[in-house]
């Protein structure tokens, strides 16, 4: 690798999909605000979908910059993912009862979640991408909810859909369409594509 690679994420999912796919690089969580960066965001014009993709890009890149501040000369890697369901964003739970009400409401419906993904080199974005993945869940029964929350624990909680794929949490679904590494919230292909377009891993 001929130059640093920082993913600005504290995320273990993401740090894992990056080691596995053999790539150097240190992680370093951004520590930004997300919460104002949604709250000062405004829609456009181009519905709802487009907006949420919108955002997810400028978490992403808001994460970014913020490491490559700090870091002259690193190409840094930002990512963020929102849901959306029936119109309606979501955030991750903040305790289980509230993983137990957003399971409930995607429950029998197809769900989107937004992928934002960006590099930046010193405090410039160099790339960007959107992608999304639609899941629909099954209409489980409550029985089974109550089961899989008490699998799962507050592993839920990590995961702004409140599942992993990997585990007990593809027993919630009927249907998937959409890449499985952006369902995991890192577009592995595209993004290898590009790190090869930038010197940064043998093309």
């Amino acid at each position: 690798m001929s130059q640093s690679l920082i993913l600005a994420s504290g995320s273990a999912v993401r740090q894992k999909l990056l080691a596995d796919a053999g790539l150097t690089f240190t992680a370093e969580d951004s520590r930004v605000d997300e919460d104002a960066i949604k709250a000062g965001f405004a829609d456009g014009e181009d519905g709802p979908e487009a907006a949420t993709d919108a955002l997810a890009l400028k978490l992403a890149e808001a994460k970014a910059l913020a490491v490559s501040a700090k870091h002259c000369g690193a190409l840094v890697i930002g990512a963020d993912q929102i849901l959306s369901c029936e119109g309606k964003r979501y955030d991750k739970p903040k305790s289980m009862d509230e993983a137990r009400a957003n399971l409930l409401a995607f429950r029998g419906h197809p769900h989107i979640l937004h992928s934002g993904l960006v590099l930046v080199k010193d405090g410039k974005t160099v790339w960007n991408l959107t992608a999304r993945a639609t899941l629909t869940m099954r209409a489980f029964s409550e029985t089974f909810l109550d089961e899989y929350l008490e699998t799962a624990g507050e592993r839920v909680m990590k995961s702004v859909g409140c599942y992993q794929l990997e585990g007990p949490g593809i027993q919630l679904f009927e249907k998937i369409e959409g890449d499985y590494f952006s369902i995991l919230g890192l577009p592995m292909l595209p993004l290898l594509d590009e790190l090869r377009r930038q010197g940064v891993i043998k093309s």
